[in-house]
């Protein structure tokens, strides 16, 4: 073995990585700037690169010149460095121009002057993203990126090309593909994020097509149909999660099952990268090689067949990534050169980022880089220390599964608050299955077009496949605490990075490890005992717990051991079902979702995982947005006068009226949506309720005269300022709980309703301070027991 072998087997090349990091991170930090500011950084890196150049140049010169002169290492070193200290500064130079371009283009023109006036204004755009359907506390919206190629302003039309987003709430929105033209009337406002956006643009009214995409996304689009089309043959999830798998396509995925995807840490399954890059290519490759092409002929056909991929999955940032990674390995399998990952990855970056800058605030890059990272650097020595004591295939599987989780880690809780525990294991149950399904899948959706019924032949075995990729998920987010709270945010990534280098090092010593089980041994110990001496939860009795599930609403009522009626379910799948899981409950006869606003519905698969769940009631006045999260179970709608008996709880709506009165439209506006929410009483003996959704001032006043006193009000519209003193004060409640979220950005509860509230003399208890809120009977009345202090 030569010194050159030794030191490539001991180290890693980072001669493109460097450079790459400085592209990526000049990019990012000036995607917050201007483009003057931008121009600037771009001289002054350009103009810092040029002595380190010429100085690594002459260097190098001198070296040549004089092979034999001593101090060669020192010498060596000083052009090495003087040359990546030049390429980094150049590399940053280029990634400068170019981000200060887009800027300017976004920054200036009539679109961003029109956006800061707030003019509203017809435009007309060519789409160039999926349609991304996002809940929120009003209604549910549909985002879509655009090319913005004409607006018309004072009359006259002006021609354009800047990138926009569009913003609009209607069900057509969700049916464009990318490549279609169409015209819709905006109002304009600046983006409020660090984004290469021109424009957000919303939009009232469906969008009207002008232009079909090109004879190229017709195609793509096609591949995509009969895809879908070959999955009718399977099972509605199995059909709903192949074209995720192959081409990215998740517009029949059902939302309980992403959830569960979600919480089991599978979700990257559902999102196109580097697997399905390398399965499309090594069947390439290996066809051609079936056919006699050479090593030198091969590639050049899977690097062909790799633009067609790219196009019928989207041009995402994670497709982009994955096929350029594809390239570079193709070239060196072409050439004959060893192939190296980390050279790779950093080739890849450095010439996404300079084509597209936006990229550099991308999650779903960050994601995609993070874990092909942690494939190349952590995989193959966990894979060698674990090969001691297991067999090399399941070390190498499960060093895979865990280097990938451990290095997407930081990203994924700054996004969604929680850390995983189950996911490296669903990876590793789910492996096996992934390339058959993939493989197979996407040999359907090449034969699709052309032959449906064979195609349909080739998914079934795919759905079997994934058949079991769907039973991992679920059986793994079904797991007690599958994933635990954690601070999210740029501080939560820090701490668990932190957290995560300290237990690697940990692992790497002998001494400290033992040291540390043993404070962890102690750590368990002693949280076991103050387990045992502290509090039960939930109290003993209870008859209703306001689960703390952020910004919204979900309240459980008790009717039974195990049993429990839930009304709301709160945004987050994951807060619902830790709540019910700490009430141990198993079986939910009735779920009252009050009215469609995300805040109250959004959580509804966490309550349906791994619980029995009966009948679902909804308001006889909303327009049904509830039924997708209760596919497959009994609908109800609930209208004044109705009544349900679980056990030896009563329920009475007294809200909506089966006749709607003015204000009590779900279809005029949002505060109408609220207006028409399910209002009830619940009764049981030394214990009563009124929960009311999120009734605003004039539902409020028209129930006055039919409000019963109760001993507890869920205050409406989670404490918002438009409350009815006089509805606040019939309710006579010794107890008022206001559910929201901390620091929420709604300024949930307002402090005229707390105010309001005190000269009332009731006691208010917040989710927000007190987490969790029981409401125990006892012969003095209610009590409340909160979770945690506030």
């Amino acid at each position: 073995m030569t010194g050159r072998d030794a030191g490539e087997r001991q180290g890693h090349d980072l001669r493109l990585v460097i450079p790459a990091l400085g592209v990526w991170g000049t990019a990012w930090a000036l995607l917050g700037a201007t483009a003057a500011v931008a121009y600037g950084v771009a001289v002054g890196c350009g103009l810092g690169a040029l002595p380190f150049l010429a100085g690594s140049l002459s260097r190098s010169r001198r070296r040549r010149d004089a092979p034999e002169s001593g101090g060669a290492a020192g010498g060596a070193l000083r052009p090495a460095f003087c040359g990546l200290a030049g390429a980094v500064l150049a590399c940053a130079a280029a990634a400068a121009a170019g981000t200060g371009l887009r800027l300017s283009a976004v920054e200036s023109g009539p679109v961003r002057e029109a956006a800061r006036a707030g003019t509203r204004a017809p435009i007309e755009a060519v789409v160039t993203g999926d349609p991304v359907v996002k809940p929120s506390e009003r209604r549910r919206i549909v985002l879509l990126r655009a090319r913005a190629e004409a607006i018309r302003l004072q009359g006259r039309t002006v021609r354009v090309r800047v990138p926009v987003l569009l913003i609009g709430t209607e069900d057509a929105w969700r049916a464009l593909v990318p490549g279609q033209r169409i015209q819709a009337t905006a109002r304009l406002s600046p983006p409020r994020h660090a984004e290469l956006l021109a424009a957000v643009a919303i939009v009232r009214g469906p969008p009207v097509v002008v232009a079909e995409p090109s004879a190229v996304r017709r195609a793509a689009e096609k591949v995509r149909a009969s895809l879908r089309a070959a999955c009718d043959v399977l099972a509605p999830d199995q059909r709903g999660v192949l074209p995720g798998m192959v081409v990215g396509d998740t517009s029949r995925l059902d939302p309980e099952l992403a959830a569960d995807f979600t919480a089991a840490g599978l979700t990257h399954l559902m999102v196109v990268s580097g697997a399905n890059l390398a399965i499309v290519a090594g069947a390439v490759l290996t066809l051609c090689r079936l056919a006699g092409l050479g090593r030198r002929r091969a590639p050049a056909v899977a690097v062909a067949a790799l633009p067609a991929f790219v196009v019928v999955a989207r041009p995402e940032p994670s497709v982009l990534r994955a096929t350029v990674m594809t390239l570079i390995g193709l070239l060196a399998f072409a050439t004959g050169s060893r192939r190296q990952g980390l050279p790779a990855l950093g080739g890849a970056v450095l010439v996404l980022v300079l084509i597209d800058p936006g990229l550099a605030r991308s999650y779903g890059f960050a994601l995609s880089v993070l874990a092909t990272g942690g494939l190349l650097l952590l995989a193959p020595p966990w894979t060698d220390r674990l090969s001691r004591w297991l067999p090399r295939p399941v070390a190498e599987a499960l060093a895979v599964a865990a280097a990938a989780q451990l290095a997407c880690a930081p990203v994924l809780v700054m996004l969604t608050g929680q850390v995983g525990l189950v996911a490296v294991a669903a990876n590793l149950l789910a492996a096996p299955a992934v390339p058959v399904a993939m493989l197979l899948g996407a040999l359907a959706a090449v034969i699709a077009p052309l032959w449906l019924t064979l195609a349909r032949l080739v998914v079934w075995p795919a759905g079997l496949a994934v058949g079991w990729i769907i039973g991992v998920a679920r059986t793994a987010a079904a797991v007690p605490h599958a994933t635990v709270p954690w601070q999210d945010g740029f501080l939560g990534a820090v701490t668990l990075t932190f957290v995560l280098v300290a237990g690697c090092l940990v692992l790497r010593k002998r001494l400290l490890l033992i040291a540390v089980a043993a404070a962890g041994t102690g750590a368990l110990l002693a949280g076991a005992a103050a387990r045992v001496t502290a509090p039960a939860w939930p109290p003993p009795g209870w008859a209703m717990v306001a689960c703390d599930v952020g910004q919204g609403d979900a309240s459980v009522l008790a009717v039974g051991k195990g049993s429990a009626v839930v009304v709301d379910a709160g945004p987050d799948p994951g807060l619902a079902d830790a709540c019910l899981d700490r009430l141990k409950v198993q079986t939910v006869p009735l779920l009252v979702l009050t009215h469609p606003h995300a805040d109250h519905i959004g959580g509804t698969p966490g309550i349906r995982r791994g619980r029995t769940v009966g009948t679902v009631v909804i308001s006889a006045r909303s327009d049904g947005r509830e039924s997708r999260h209760a596919f497959g179970l009994p609908l109800h709608a609930a209208v004044s006068g109705r009544q349900w008996h679980v056990g030896d709880l009563s329920l009475t709506v007294l809200a909506p009226w089966e006749t709607a009165r003015p204000d009590a439209r779900p279809e005029a506006d949002d505060e109408a949506v609220n207006n028409a929410s399910i209002v009830l009483v619940a009764r049981k003996p030394g214990f009563s309720a009124l929960l009311t959704g999120d009734i605003e001032t004039e539902a409020q006043r028209a129930l006055i005269p039919d409000v019963p006193p109760v001993q507890v009000l869920k205050v409406p519209h989670h404490g918002a300022r438009d409350q009815d003193p006089a509805f606040l004060a019939a309710t006579r409640a010794a107890i008022s709980i206001i559910s929201a979220g901390e620091n929420n950005d709604y300024g949930h509860p307002a402090p005229s309703t707390l105010a309001l509230l005190q000269r009332l003399g009731t006691r208010v208890y917040r989710t927000d301070r007190h987490g969790d809120i029981a409401i125990v009977p006892t012969p003095a009345g209610p009590a409340a027991v909160p979770r945690k202090g506030g």
